[in-house]
């Protein structure tokens, strides 16, 4: 019998295409779930939003019925005189008809001169007020404005001295809201109380208050003058530099200044239970003259040169809880990594498989944990709600993957790589008030040794001029 040929084997099969790329599959699947999860993130910083701007309305709402950030800015001498100019008008003539005729009128202005000397003292003291569950820190101060005024001079403003309306004269301020003030304000004027009215004549200014002088007699020497001020206020406290030289001192039971302004405190003390500034600047330091009147107009005196020119303290806080979960929210996405991540290697290594919806489930549960830390931290530290929110969290996803995880090591794998990040941070946040206070404080104390060495170097190169010009030995002369 012939022999039977065995068959031609049968060709190996090939794995399909999801076989052999299951992994990079996965890999793709599960960075797709972390987009797809970033929605939820997205609403809740929504949320976030919508909680800040219902604080800053509650905080505007009190600080307008309180006051708001007060500009003292004054005080300015104000003495009135009348000048003649020529003006073409209209007139009827001998035969019924109307000529242009050139006429000479007398109209009024008024001068305008700064003190020569402007020495600030203020103390605002600080609380916090509430509306719900919302705070603003708002202030009452004490300031006190005084110098002296120098004899003005009319001849660099061409007036000539009998147009001028001594009678007329005032002093004037402008302070932004004076609803706080208890008692009348008072200007002592050499000696002389006048009371001060309602209403600011400082060019561009409408709030303040004004004091007529009341005299006919001129000014012909130096004139000390006081006016004190009491009043309410927030977010911070500015003043301008109306003084040929002016001195302010400030001081406040606020442990987190802020000093802002065209010029820096020449000496500061910042301490747990308050600061101390004191400020000591020129009037070179600003674009307005010491005198000018109104009539030739007041181009370089207006409210932004003076706005230019301010200094003083901002007393905000500047970290809160919402902005302490807003910078929580922004690692979000690396917790959704990490815990994403964790998972994927348990089905690569240990063969473990996970399906897409409980990655989402265990994602929507980190989310969550977001959603708690705002509402929790509104009131109550964010440091206890950020160790509850994790705590509560961390319970919640432990009891959920022990079901597909199988419990045991793999569990407690889980819990540590999920928790620790979570603590580490949460310390990181306590941390970050204290450290950007004291980041505050050194930076403040750079710019004052640096302000310091910069005079001393201006002092030692101006010694250094003079020593040579009396060591450099006269030249011969030519002779011709």
């Amino acid at each position: 019998m012939p022999e039977t040929q065995a068959p031609p084997p049968l060709p190996k099969s090939q794995p399909s295409f999801g076989r052999r790329h299951s992994t990079i599959i996965k890999l793709l699947g599960v960075g797709a779930l972390v987009l797809v999860l970033l929605i939820p993130l997205v609403m809740i910083r929504g949320v976030l939003s919508d909680r800040l701007s219902r604080r800053n309305e509650a905080v505007t709402d009190i600080t307008s019925s309180w006051g708001k950030e007060q500009n003292v800015i004054g005080p300015v001498l104000g003495i009135p005189y009348q000048y003649k100019f020529k003006a073409v008008k209209e007139m009827p003539a001998p035969d019924g008809k109307m000529e242009r005729r050139e006429v000479e009128e007398t109209a009024t202005a008024a001068a305008y001169f700064l003190p020569e000397t402007l020495h600030i003292t203020g103390d605002a003291q600080t609380q916090m007020l509430h509306r719900g569950i919302y705070n603003a820190a708002v202030f009452r101060a004490q300031v006190t404005l005084s110098g002296k005024f120098a004899p003005p001079d009319f001849g660099p403003l061409k007036i000539d001295l009998k147009d001028v309306q001594w009678k007329d004269a005032f002093v004037t301020i402008a302070v932004n809201d004076l609803r706080g003030t208890r008692e009348g304000i008072v200007l002592d004027w050499g000696g002389a109380r006048r009371p001060l009215l309602p209403g600011s004549q400082v060019p561009g200014y409408t709030t303040g208050a004004t004091a007529s002088l009341g005299t006919d007699k001129p000014i012909a020497s130096e004139i000390e003058f006081s006016i004190p001020l009491d009043f309410n206020g927030s977010e911070g406290i500015f003043f301008a530099p109306f003084g040929v030289q002016n001195e302010a001192n400030l001081k406040s039971n606020w442990a987190d200044p802020a000093f802002r302004g065209a010029f820096l405190p020449a000496e500061r003390s910042v301490r747990p239970d308050g600061f101390d500034a004191k400020w000591k600047v020129s009037y070179y330091g600003r674009d307005y003259p010491q005198s000018w009147t109104s009539r030739n107009g007041n181009e370089r005196f207006n409210v932004l040169s003076v706005t230019n020119s301010r200094f003083g303290v901002e007393l905000l806080s500047i970290l809160d809880a919402y902005r302490y979960v807003e910078r929580s929210i922004k690692y979000g996405v690396l917790f959704l990594v990490l815990v994403f991540t964790t998972f994927f290697l348990f089905e690569v290594t240990a063969r473990q498989k996970i399906h897409p919806f409980q990655y989402l489930m265990v994602g929507a549960a980190l989310c969550l944990f977001y959603l708690l830390l705002l509402s929790i931290s509104e009131f109550i530290g964010f440091g206890w709600a950020y160790l509850i929110a994790a705590v509560a969290s961390t319970l919640l996803i432990t009891w959920y993957c022990r079901f597909f995880l199988g419990g045991g090591v793999r569990t407690l794998l889980h819990i540590s790589i999920h928790y620790s990040p979570a603590a580490g941070l949460c310390a990181a946040h306590g941390r970050d008030r204290a450290v950007h206070r004291a980041g505050s404080r050194d930076v403040r104390d750079a710019q004052s040794r640096l302000v310091r060495a910069r005079r001393k170097l201006e002092q030692a190169k101006i010694g250094t001029n003079k020593n040579v010009y009396l060591a450099e030995p006269p030249r011969p002369r030519r002779r011709g």
